[in-house]
């Protein structure tokens, strides 16, 4: 597939002009021009990159690319080695940050809430339908127990639970993957049961214990591996590419 069609499509499906970000969405860095083999993981590492160059990849789709906001210009180091690798194997990096956050179907917060049982996805910021955070309900009510052992199975990651001191089960539910635990006073304004993310701040069990929501930290990795991967099976089936799933495990 040619390598503008292939970015097109990812536009057309993404949509990432829709939302404002800490960082440039699309192709990143330019590298072959027809692209048949596709890599997808979560962070532009060097070890996924080592692992594209090994399966010959013509294209490299992740989650964490390069170019934050705030970070340096200067291109030398870690930095130098990653983008001379991708440049030395022609290999493309695409990258989509908020834009695969928030897909409804595709994105990590849609997949999250489907692998861990969890029944609608409605904005948390209300009247924004493009809400980074999303709530959302459990058909039958959960212990914090219960919930906490479903994360573990699910995610194979022990969660950090911060308990609520007043809500006994877990109806109502919020969540964010990754980096997302400044919402959890949003959900609580909104009086939902937990709320769930990847990280945890200092504060964060501050605001948990005073305002009585349960708190659950997964990992960022772990609660953001599932985007890429449903991302990279819906480009293989609806344009026949050849996509492998590359999952460099990240215990933070």
């Amino acid at each position: 597939m040619n390598r503008s069609d292939f970015e097109q499509y990812l536009t057309d499906l993404l949509k990432p002009e829709q939302i404002k970000d800490y960082c440039p969405n699309g192709l990143q860095i330019q590298g072959a021009e027809s692209i048949n083999k596709v890599v997808t993981g979560v962070t532009a590492s060097q070890a996924l990159i080592d692992r594209a160059i090994a399966l010959k990849a013509d294209a490299l789709l992740v989650h964490h690319g390069y170019f934050w906001k705030n970070e340096s210009y200067v291109i030398k180091g870690m930095k130098y080695q990653r983008i001379k690798a991708l440049l030395d194997n022609n290999i493309n990096l695409f990258a989509y940050h908020l834009p695969l956050d928030i897909h409804p179907k595709l994105g990590n917060n849609a997949q999250l809430g489907t692998l861990l049982g969890i029944e609608s996805n409605e904005p948390l910021e209300l009247g924004n339908p493009l809400s980074v955070g999303v709530k959302g309900v459990f058909s039958q009510p959960l212990t914090a127990n219960e919930l906490s052992t479903r994360i573990e199975n699910k995610l194979n990651r022990t969660p950090l639970h911060l308990p609520s001191s007043t809500n006994q089960v877990i109806k109502t539910v919020a969540w964010c993957t990754g980096g997302g635990q400044d919402y959890i006073e949003l959900a609580a304004e909104q009086g939902i049961d937990a709320f769930i993310s990847g990280e945890v701040s200092e504060k964060t069990a501050h605001i948990a214990t005073e305002l009585n929501i349960h708190f659950f930290a997964a990992g960022h990795h772990a609660t953001e591996r599932y985007g890429a991967k449903a991302l990279g099976e819906h480009l293989a089936t609806e344009l026949g590419l050849n996509v492998e799933f590359v999952d460099i495990d990240n215990p933070a």
